[in-house]
This record gives structure tokens, C-alpha cells and sequence, in this order.
């Protein structure tokens, strides 16, 4: 767009409407199904994420509550102060930490602001905390999302980090690698949580935004990681799952095949990184998970 600006005066620190998400297990599955859970659908440790009458138990993938918050980022494109093509959007890295094993019904409130903008000369990066509560108020989930918006950066703002964290992939050979095949529809599949950008959908859409298809969201590839991770070290258990930090290093493209490479560090902390096996390129670095010992 050629009016695209911002106004870092009227933006930075902005408070958003309280964001209130009520599901239950339709949402709860449909999550799970988007992320790639149950393509063996006799496994019982995957049928509990897919289905409501698990003889385990029906369970929420931890991951769920990114979910949680996303009407956010949505308000970034009618807020005061800032204009820019929303195809120019890529999310930069997530971090997610839940406080207690999700419901698989629930009433959520999700209340966040921009607490840091910073100007990388060709855009300019989104910081969004986010605080995601049940009906009595007790804290279920904690996300920052970093958002990079292209084509608004020079405004003489703080350049900020580099990385919000050291490239955390050990030199060795790493203990566990999960090999998966993302759907060519998948894309399609995971937009129904709330991801509905037609980035990632629509083929003009995404020629805008520079792809020569539509890219797989982020978060959906996030997912799949925190599969990844769950399965091979901590036994498809949800309620070990503490924490989650990812950094989107390039694009994925739905009909590729994602390897998420892991290394076993100790007391709970499980190092990761995932690339696409037909690139051979990174697509999630300097990421990590904390687990429950």
C-alpha cells in the first residue's frame, strides 16, 4: 500500500479490548486435527486429543492456547495510528507458557498490549504480551507474540535485538528426529481455529506478500513441533507441557515435509529446531521446551 505508516507515539503501549473466547470440544478437536494430531487414528495417546470419548481420557494439546489471544493481531490492521498492507505481516517468534492443564471447555479471557516496537529499517517488529484467564480469574496461559510488519521500518525507533534468545541448537547429533508430512491442504484445515489471514489460503494473496503459493501459518507449524516434542519426551503426557519458544526463521510451504530435529538437555528443557526436508532449509530455530520433571 502506498500510505503505509506508523505513529509509534499512538501505538507503542497500546492496551486492547479485552479478547473473550468461549469453546469447548469441537474447538478443542478442530485444534488438534489443524497441528496434525491422529493421522494414526488407532493410536490411543493421539485419539485423545481428537476425540471426546478417549478411553485415556480426552485431552487439549497445550498449544491450544495460542489460540487463545488471536483476535489481537487481527486489530492491529484498524488501529489508530498504523497502516500497512496485511500481507506484509509475518509473525517473528512466540513464546507460550501455560500455568495449568488446559480444559477442554472453558470461558477465556485474553487481555494484552504492545509493549515494545522496534525499527529493523525494512519493517518495523510488534511486540504483543498477552495474559489469557478462566472465569474465576485464575491465569491459564501467558503468550508474546513478536509480529514483523514490512515496509514501515525507518521511522528512527530502537533497533532491539538481533534474537530475542542465543541460537540454542547443540553441535552434536541430536537425540530424537520426528519426520512428518504436512497435508497440501493443511493450511485450510488450521485457518478454521482463527487464523483466517488469506495469506495463507489465497494464491493472489500470497503473490502480494512475495510466495508463489500459500505459506503455512507459523503457528501451525509451531504445533506440529510441540508434537513433536510431547511424543518423543514426555510420552504424549499434556500436562508436563510448561512452556514453548520458537523463532520463525523462514517460510513453510503446506505439501512439504517438516523434520524437527531434538536434543535432550536435562531437567525438563528439551532443545529443538525443525527444516523443511525438501529445502533443506530452517524454518524454526533458537527454539526450545520446558517440560515438567
Amino acid at each position: 500500500m502506498k500510505d503505509d505508516y506508523i505513529d509509534v507515539e499512538k501505538v507503542l503501549g497500546h492496551e486492547f479490548e479485552p479478547v473473550n473466547f468461549t469453546y469447548g470440544d469441537r474447538e478443542v478437536i478442530l485444534y488438534a486435527l489443524g497441528i496434525g494430531a491422529a493421522t494414526d487414528p488407532i493410536d490411543p495417546k493421539e485419539l485423545a486429543f481428537t476425540y471426546e470419548g478417549s478411553s485415556l481420557g480426552f485431552k487439549a494439546f497445550p498449544t491450544f492456547a495460542v489460540t487463545f489471544p488471536f483476535g489481537m493481531s487481527l486489530r492491529l490492521m484498524s488501529m489508530e495510528g498504523l497502516q500497512f498492507n496485511p500481507m506484509m505481516l509475518l509473525h517473528g517468534e512466540q513464546y507460550l507458557e501455560i500455568e495449568q492443564p488446559l480444559p477442554t471447555a472453558a470461558r477465556v479471557t485474553s487481555r494484552g498490549r504492545i509493549s515494545q516496537i522496534y525499527d529493523k529499517g525494512g519493517g518495523a517488529l510488534f511486540i504483543i504480551d498477552s495474559t489469557s484467564e478462566d472465569e474465576s480469574g485464575q491465569t491459564i496461559a501467558i503468550n508474546q507474540s513478536s509480529i514483523f510488519i514490512r515496509g514501515i521500518g525507518g521511522f528512527g525507533g530502537e533497533r532491539g535485538p538481533s534474537t530475542s534468545h542465543v541460537n540454542l541448537s547443540p553441535e552434536r547429533e541430536p537425540d530424537a528426529v520426528h519426520e512428518e508430512h504436512v497435508p497440501a491442504n493443511q493450511a485450510l484445515l488450521y485457518r478454521l481455529s482463527g487464523d483466517r489471514n488469506p495469506l495463507h489460503a489465497e494464491p493472489a494473496m500470497a503473490a502480494m506478500g512475495g510466495f508463489d503459493r500459500p505459506i503455512l501459518h507459523g503457528l501451525c507449524t509451531f504445533g506440529y513441533a510441540g508434537r513433536a516434542v510431547l511424543k518423543h519426551f514426555a510420552d504424549n503426557d499434556p500436562d508436563r507441557f510448561k512452556s514453548i519458544r520458537t523463532r520463525f526463521a523462514r517460510h513453510f510451504f503446506p505439501g512439504e515435509t517438516l523434520v524437527t530435529e531434538m536434543w535432550d538437555e536435562g531437567e525438563g528443557a528439551i532443545l529443538f529446531r525443525c527444516k523443511v526436508a525438501e529445502r533443506d532449509e530452517i524454518v524454526i530455530s533458537n527454539a526450545k521446551v520446558e517440560l515438567r520433571i
